[in-house]
């Protein structure tokens, strides 16, 4: 098994390319390799620099290489079509430009969902016109990925989006052909929404392209799904734990993982509030220990 270990600008905190309490960008890389890690996501667009002589001279003095990047737009939106695009575009162009190979798509957090993330039963439902715009959109911009760029786009269920649940993740593949749109697995997301990451990978690891790490606190789901508690609050209240401490079985994932010889990146994705007074890279380090003491190296 040939799996190489990554992190994300989203365990520094940054969700937003425009929050102001983001960290500098070059602090990130450089706390990224100092922490073990040989890899990094772009974050959203506009946070590292779209310049590519900038970014990968950057890149470079950490010794990272830049894996993917991630579109976090309201594809459930049909008035925000044109910030899909611009979003979607210049991810593609960053990415070509640094020989990334991951484009990840993922359904902003919409105030019709947000207050029923982790609850199926509960949430609201599109209509049959409404999905099919919203499939379509998904399905022009993975095109445009897969197509005019090269990449490998990956559907990314998350919390408080219309790609929330299992069911629909699921419907989704159904409809858009796998030779344009694989997985990005994200198994804390797939356990906030109350399923079980290790049962979906194994019905979909051959469609699964890249995996994000995240691991979720038992105890906090329980009370923000309780309390209806909207999702970047949960991030503050620590429902993304470290590695190894919350609920998801890593040791099971990585035998799914090697059973079916998946080869590739993995990148560490613990969301955390940026106004907390934490140390994202010491979180960083142990999240980089705990997966080598179950045979990640």
């Amino acid at each position: 098994m040939s799996i190489k270990i990554g992190n994300a600008p989203c365990s520094w905190g940054v969700e937003f390319a425009s929050d102001p309490r983001n960290p500098v960008w070059r602090d990130v890389l450089r706390d990224c390799a100092e922490s073990g890690y040989k890899g990094i996501e772009l974050g959203p667009v506009g946070y590292m620099p779209e310049d590519p002589i900038e970014l990968g001279d950057a890149l470079s003095e950490n010794a990272l290489e830049l894996i993917g990047g991630v579109v976090f737009r309201p594809f459930h939106d049909p008035s925000g079509w044109d910030e899909v695009l611009d979003g979607a575009a210049r991810t593609c162009k960053s990415l070509a430009a640094h020989g990334a190979r991951h484009l990840v798509l993922i359904d902003s957090i919409s105030k019709r969902r947000a207050p029923t993330a982790g609850r199926a039963h509960e949430a609201e439902q599109m209509d049959a016109a409404e999905w099919a715009g919203f499939r379509d959109r998904i399905a022009t911009v993975a095109r445009m990925g897969a197509e005019d760029y090269g990449l490998t786009v990956g559907i990314h269920a998350h919390a408080g989006g219309f790609i929330d649940f299992e069911p629909e993740l699921e419907r989704l593949l159904d409809e858009i052909d796998d030779s344009i749109l694989k997985i990005c697995f994200d198994t804390g997301h797939h356990s906030y929404a109350g399923f079980d990451p290790v049962a979906f990978m194994q019905r979909h690891v051959d469609r699964i392209s890249y995996v994000h790490f995240k691991d979720i606190d038992p105890k906090v789901k329980a009370k923000v799904i309780a309390n209806r508690t909207d999702f970047y609050e949960a991030c503050g209240q620590g429902i993304f734990c470290s590695l190894g401490e919350g609920d998801v079985d890593f040791q099971s994932v990585r035998q799914v993982l090697l059973d079916a010889n998946y080869e590739g990146w993995c990148t560490v994705e613990q969301d955390c509030d940026p106004t907390l007074a934490i140390a994202p890279t010491d979180d960083a380090r142990a999240n980089r220990a705990y997966l080598h003491t179950i045979g990640f190296n």
